[in-house]
């Protein structure tokens, strides 16, 4: 039997090209110049770019499957982007990337986690509702082509 090894750490240079297919993978629009990629993994002061790796076998290395910016600002955190390879839906990584967030945001004493998310994108607002987030209000108008968002909080306890 096989083991599964899961790695989060910060993005570096080399995961540009991973989280750009991942990207383009799981959002359909809004996506990311790389310049803005950039700079949020060298950059904003305030950004955290963690990617999520995996390793099947220890010995043959990790790949990145995933990854999570988001901010911090004072007392709270806004998540920008998570996403995890479509592939690998449904394998609780999305989860540990949520978890370490969560712990990271706790260490630090941010008091909430916000995020904006398509009303129309039931899977993810089901995974947030799923890790404690609740809607607060409806954003109109947020995304580009006019959808509505969901501003969603969690309460870090």
């Amino acid at each position: 039997m096989q083991n599964l090894f899961i790695n989060i750490r910060k993005a570096e240079d080399k995961d540009l090209s991973a989280i750009k297919q991942i990207e383009q993978l799981c959002f359909h629009s809004g996506i990311w110049k790389e310049e803005n990629i950039i700079y949020e993994m060298k950059e904003n002061p305030v950004a955290n770019f963690w990617v999520i790796e995996i390793s099947i076998d220890s010995e043959e290395g990790y790949r990145v499957v995933g990854f999570s910016d988001y901010w911090e600002t004072f007392d709270s955190a806004t998540i920008c982007q998570i996403a995890i390879h479509p592939y690998l839906h449904h394998k609780q990584l999305g989860s540990a990337l949520m978890d370490e967030i969560y712990n990271d945001c706790y260490a630090k004493k941010i008091r909430f986690i916000t995020l904006e998310v398509r009303v129309s994108n039931t899977p993810a607002i089901n995974f947030y509702k799923k890790h404690g987030f609740e809607i607060e209000t409806v954003k109109p108008h947020y995304y580009d082509n006019g959808e509505d968002a969901y501003y969603m909080v969690l309460k870090v306890k």
